[in-house]
C-alpha cells in the first residue's frame, strides 16, 4: 500500500515536469541563429514570445514569403542532407525566442503569405529533411521580430504611389 502511495505522489510530479519542460515530443525542433541569438519553433503553442500564422491570400498577409528554386537567391536558406536526428538544432547557448504557427492569430501576429512567386518580403530556400518551407518562413519572420524588412515595405510605398 505505501508503494502505491508513493507512486501515485511522483506521477503527477512527473507530469508536471514534462509540461514545464514542454518536451512532450522528444528530439530538436527547428531553429536557426541570427546575430548571436536563436529563433526557435516552439514544442508548446504557450511557451512562444511570437505567434505568426499562414495565408493563402496575399491581400491579407503581413509578411510576404517567397520560396526560391536556388539557394544564392534566398535571403534565407536551409540545406541538410544529412541523416542526423540534431540537423536544425541550434548549437547556441543562449536561451532561444520561440516562435508558434497558429491557426488563430491575434490582430497583432505576423500573417505569412508563402508563395513560389510575387513581391516578397523575404526569399527563402529549403531543402532539409528536418525543415518545412513553414518552418523556415515562420523562423526567418519571427527573426526579424515579425516585421516586414525596410526596403520591401519601402518599395511597396512607391508602387503605391
Amino acid at each position: 500500500m505505501l508503494r502505491f502511495k508513493i507512486l501515485a505522489s511522483v506521477l503527477p510530479l512527473a507530469v508536471t515536469a514534462v509540461f514545464a519542460r514542454g518536451e512532450l515530443l522528444p528530439g530538436p525542433r527547428p531553429c536557426i541563429e541570427v546575430g548571436g541569438a536563436a529563433v526557435q519553433i516552439a514544442a508548446l503553442p504557450w511557451q512562444a514570445q511570437l505567434h505568426v500564422s499562414f495565408t493563402d491570400d496575399p491581400n491579407l498577409a503581413t509578411v510576404r514569403v517567397q520560396i526560391t528554386d536556388a539557394a544564392e537567391l534566398a535571403d534565407f536558406a536551409v540545406i541538410d542532407d544529412i541523416d542526423d536526428t540534431e540537423a536544425g538544432a541550434c548549437e547556441s547557448h543562449n536561451v532561444p525566442q520561440l516562435v508558434a504557427i497558429s491557426g488563430s492569430p491575434r490582430a497583432a501576429d505576423p500573417v505569412i503569405h508563402l508563395s513560389h512567386d510575387g513581391p516578397s518580403d523575404y526569399r527563402i530556400f529549403v531543402q532539409s529533411k528536418t525543415f518545412s518551407a513553414r518552418d523556415a518562413a515562420a523562423l526567418i519572420v519571427g527573426a526579424r521580430g515579425g516585421h516586414r524588412r525596410l526596403e520591401a515595405a519601402s518599395l511597396d510605398a512607391l508602387t503605391l504611389r
